[in-house]
């Protein structure tokens, strides 16, 4: 069985964080909120978080900044930038700093969904691939020389 995706969502509006809250926990995922950048942190400090939807644009800190902020502590962490005002350029800047995708308002719930579900695929895809990379050099490794040398001498015989 799954364990249960714990998702952060940072808004500066408490209608969207509540909207959203529900959306995720209707989704079955584990929902937290936070109302700026230096709250988020403070729950990235304290909790396993997996996803994490920022607004773009906040006072005090606006998502890039948080988005910087959260690679410095957790790098694991799947970060997706929500705006009402999408531009090439803030989508550009926010993927080269790192953010998986963004969302833009209005949410349709489908979207959220799926956006959170290719994230989290990603990164299961990506921790799996560096696994089995690690597995082939661990073989390659205790393969005793003797026995690829044995097969160098062999080849040559021929």
């Amino acid at each position: 069985m799954e364990k249960t995706k714990n998702v952060l969502v940072v808004d500066d509006e408490v209608e969207v964080r509540e909207t959203l809250k529900n959306v995720l926990s209707s989704l079955n995922y584990n929902p937290f909120v936070a109302a700026g950048g230096a709250e988020a942190l403070e729950i990235i400090r304290n909790n396993k978080i997996d996803v994490v939807l920022s607004d773009l644009y906040m006072p005090e800190m606006d998502g890039i900044e948080l988005l910087k902020r959260v690679r410095t502590e957790d790098r694991n962490v799947l970060f997706l930038m929500i705006t009402a005002h999408p531009t090439i350029e803030t989508a550009v800047e926010a993927i080269k700093k790192g953010a998986y995708d963004y969302l833009t308002k209005p949410f349709h719930i489908e979207e959220i969904r799926l956006k959170i579900n290719r994230a989290l695929e990603k990164r299961g895809l990506s921790s799996s691939l560096r696994m089995a990379n690690g597995l082939v050099w661990a073989l390659l490794i205790s393969i005793p020389v003797w026995l690829v040398l044995g097969i160098i001498l062999a080849s040559l015989l021929k």
